[in-house]
């Protein structure tokens, strides 16, 4: 275990020596999750002050988020040893314009969970699926929940878990094309049938869907799956489904022997 140790993906946790420094209050709590998600990186009383109170600041805000340091560093110092002589002002430290949390991104799940899946692409993009599958498997089992699941968000802590939440969904996909590599559609058909559902504009997941149902000998399912996909389209945005999906649900249609191929050519529609 490392001396610090963040999680984002998920409740908060920052620990130091492996006990917890997270304070119950939420504005400490949203402050420790602003610093904690830009480790090393000064951040100004204007950007802390935008992100806990946005357009609504208290009068003396600087006064305000030194009170709140000071119980982050409270916490800290409980956690320290003393015998290391390590100092909670040295681990959050004031700068210039503001505050920093001063550890390596490597101590971050967020920046273990994006490290991973970079290398889980690439080996997709290399044709290893395997490795792809093990590597994106890896990296997406570092989700607790949803990103800063038990803070109070401002607008900067919402712009990213909304960007965390874009990478996993992305990473999701890559990880179920590379076991559709793999030839494991069965498995994966409950997986995707959910995920249609709570997605139920997300065309990449439906054409996975799709697929996966049409490969287990399932093509009149994968066809509803279309027709259910086009249903929202139409209702909700007004629009059909991109040319991609409408070329899939011909291939269907066709039984076209390309979707039996071992390597799915999902690309290509």
């Amino acid at each position: 275990m490392g001396f610090m140790e963040i999680g984002l993906l998920g409740p908060l946790v920052v620990t130091v020596r492996g006990t917890s420094v997270v304070p119950s209050a939420s504005k400490p709590r949203q402050l420790l999750a602003l610093l904690a998600t830009n480790p090393g990186r000064e951040l100004g009383m204007v950007a802390i002050s935008d992100e806990l109170w946005e357009d609504c600041p208290p009068g003396g805000p600087t006064a305000v988020v030194q009170t709140y340091v000071k119980q982050l560093r409270r916490n800290i110092a409980a956690a320290l040893d003393p015998a290391e002589g390590s100092d909670a002002k040295e681990i959050l430290s004031r700068g210039y314009t503001g505050y920093r949390l001063n550890m390596p991104v490597a101590g971050v799940d967020a920046h273990e969970f994006e490290a991973v899946s970079r290398q889980g692409r690439q080996a997709l993009a290399t044709g290893d699926s395997v490795e792809a599958s093990r590597l994106l498997s890896a990296a997406l089992s570092g989700w607790r929940g949803p990103a800063f699941d038990d803070v109070h968000t401002g607008p900067a802590l919402r712009a990213e878990a909304l960007r965390l939440e874009e990478v996993r969904l992305a990473v999701l996909e890559a990880r179920i094309t590379a076991d559709l590599n793999l030839g494991r559609h069965a498995a994966l058909v409950s997986e995707l049938t959910a995920l249609a559902s709570l997605l139920p504009l997300q065309e990449n997941l439906h054409a996975q869907l799709m697929l996966a149902l049409h490969r287990c000998g399932r093509s009149s399912h994968a066809l509803e799956v279309f027709r259910r996909l086009r249903g929202s389209c139409v209702q909700e945005l007004g629009i059909e489904p991109s040319r991609r999906l409408q070329e899939l649900h011909r291939s269907v249609l066709a039984c076209d022997p390309v979707l039996d191929s071992p390597v799915p050519s999902l690309a290509a529609f």
